[in-house]
C-alpha cells in the first residue's frame, strides 16, 4: 500500500511548506524566538569585545576589565538560554496544536488552481540586440600650406640678407614639398582605409547577428520546452479531473495524495501517509506513521547556571512527556480523518479506515518494529457532525469505537483481536 507523493501532491506539498514558513515568520512566537536569538548574538558580541579589551588592558585595569567581561559573558549566556526557551516553547506549541492548526483551513483542493503557465525569463543576451557602432572613418589631416618666409629688413638685408633669404625659401619650399607629397599619399590611401574599416565593421556586425541568432535559437528552444512542460502538466491535470469525475480509483487516490500533501506538520513532528482507495466500497484505507516517542523534545526549559557557567536543561516529567506524545498521536488520527472528509466535497469517500503507528523499539522484545497506536473506522456523515475544536481527541476516538493504545508513549500497541467497530 505504500505510495509516495504524486506529481501534483509534491507541488502542493512544496507550496504548503513555503506557506508554512511564511506563516511562521509572521507569528508572534516566531518573532519572539528571533528576537531572543538576536539578543543572544548581541550579548555574545559584547562579551567577545570585553574579552579582547581585557587582553589589551594594563595590570591596573585588568580587575575592572575582568568584572565587565564576566558580567557580559553571563549576560550572553542568559540571552542564549532565553533564545533556546523561546525556540522550545514554539516547538512544543506546534506539537500541542496539531489538530487545531488545520481546523481553520479549508482542506478542499480546487484542482484548477494547479494549472500552470510557462514563465519565461528575460532574454539573457540583450547586449547582442544592439548593432555594432559604425566606424568613425579616418580623415586626412589638413592640407599643408606653404608660407613664404619674410625678407629680412634693414642692415641684415644689405649684409648678405638676400642670399640667406633665398636659402631659407629653398629650405622652406623643400620641406613644404615633402609634407605636401606625404599629405597627398595619405589622401590617396583614405579610400582603401575606409574600405578596410567598413569591412571590419561589417564582419563584426555579421558576427553579432550570428551570435544573436544562436542565442535566440537557444532561448526560444528553452521557451518551447517550458511551454511543453506546462502543456503536459495541464494535460495531466485535465486527465486527473476527468478521472475523479468518473470515480476512477487511481485519480481519487491522486487527489487524496494532493490533500495529504497539503497537510504540513511541525518540523519536530513529521508524518508520512500510506493509503489505498476502494471505489466499490467507497472506502479509504489510510496509514499514518508518526515519530517515535524518543524523537520528541524532552526539555521543559533551559537555565544558565552561573556556578557551572553552563546552560542546563530541566527535563519534562515523564508524565508530561507521555501526555504530550499520546495527545499528539490522537490529534493526528482526528486531523487525518478531518482533512480527508472535508477535502472530499463530492462524498466519494464514505468511510475511512485509519491506523496511526510509529517505528520504534518494542519494549517487550527490544527489537525495532512498527506499532499501531490507533485503529479506527469512521463514517463520513457521522464524523462531520463533530465539533473538533471542542473535543478531547482520545474521547472522540473511543466514541468512534476505535482501538486506542493504553500508552503510545510506551510503544504499547492496540489489541487487534478486538476489531474496529467504526461509527
Amino acid at each position: 500500500m505504500a505510495r509516495g507523493r504524486g506529481f501534483f501532491a509534491e507541488i502542493q506539498y512544496q507550496n504548503q511548506l513555503a506557506a508554512k514558513r511564511n506563516e511562521q515568520a509572521a507569528r508572534a512566537a516566531h518573532r519572539a524566538n528571533l528576537a531572543a536569538q538576536r539578543e543572544a548574538e548581541r550579548a555574545q558580541r559584547a562579551a567577545d569585545r570585553a574579552a579582547a579589551q581585557r587582553a589589551r588592558a594594563t595590570a591596573a585595569e585588568q580587575k575592572a576589565a575582568d568584572r565587565e567581561a564576566k558580567r557580559l559573558h553571563e549576560e550572553a549566556m542568559g540571552a542564549e538560554a532565553t533564545a533556546r526557551n523561546a525556540e522550545l516553547a514554539s516547538t512544543l506549541d506546534e506539537i500541542d496544536s496539531i489538530l487545531s492548526a488545520t481546523l481553520d483551513t479549508d482542506d478542499y483542493v480546487n484542482l484548477n488552481s494547479l494549472r500552470t503557465a510557462a514563465e519565461h525569463p528575460q532574454f539573457p543576451r540583450e547586449d547582442l540586440e544592439v548593432p555594432v557602432p559604425p566606424p568613425s572613418l579616418a580623415v586626412a589631416r589638413p592640407e599643408p600650406i606653404y608660407v613664404e618666409p619674410e625678407m629680412r629688413k634693414g642692415l641684415g638685408a644689405v649684409l648678405g640678407g638676400k642670399k640667406k633669404h633665398n636659402e631659407l625659401v629653398a629650405q622652406r619650399r623643400a620641406e613644404y614639398e615633402v609634407a605636401h607629397r606625404a599629405w597627398q599619399t595619405e589622401v590617396a590611401a583614405l579610400p582603401s582605409v575606409h574600405q578596410r574599416e567598413m569591412r571590419e565593421h561589417e564582419k563584426q556586425e555579421q558576427q553579432r547577428l550570428a551570435a544573436l541568432s544562436e542565442a535566440r535559437r537557444h532561448y526560444e528552444a528553452d521557451c518551447e520546452q517550458r511551454e511543453a512542460v506546462a502543456a503536459e502538466t495541464n494535460r495531466r491535470l485535465d486527465e486527473l479531473i476527468a478521472g475523479i469525475e468518473y470515480n476512477v480509483e487511481d485519480a481519487i487516490q491522486q487527489y487524496v495524495s494532493i490533500v495529504l500533501g497539503n497537510s504540513v506538520y511541525p518540523d519536530s513532528f513529521p508524518v508520512d501517509h500510506d493509503f489505498e482507495f476502494d471505489a466499490a466500497l467507497k472506502e479509504l484505507s489510510l496509514t499514518v506513521v508518526v515519530p517515535a516517542p524518543a524523537d520528541l523534545p524532552i526539555e521543559k526549559e533551559f537555565r544558565y547556571v552561573k556556578a557551572k557557567d553552563q546552560i542546563s536543561p530541566t527535563m519534562l516529567p515523564k508524565k508530561d512527556q507521555k501526555e504530550r506524545y499520546n495527545n499528539a498521536v490522537f490529534q493526528v488520527a482526528l486531523r487525518s480523518l478531518h482533512e480527508v472528509f472535508e477535502a472530499d466535497r463530492a462524498g466519494r469517500i464514505q468511510t475511512t479506515a485509519i491506523k496511526v503507528c510509529a517505528d520504534g523499539i518494542d519494549p517487550a522484545t527490544g527489537v525495532e518494529k512498527r506499532s499501531v497506536f490507533v485503529a479506527a473506522s469512521a463514517e463520513r456523515e457521522k464524523f462531520k457532525t463533530f465539533d473538533l475544536g471542542n473535543v478531547v481527541p482520545q474521547a472522540t476516538l473511543e466514541h468512534l469505537g476505535a482501538l486506542v493504545s493504553k500508552s503510545p508513549f510506551d510503544m504499547i500497541e492496540v489489541d487487534g483481536s478486538q476489531g474496529v467497530r467504526g461509527g
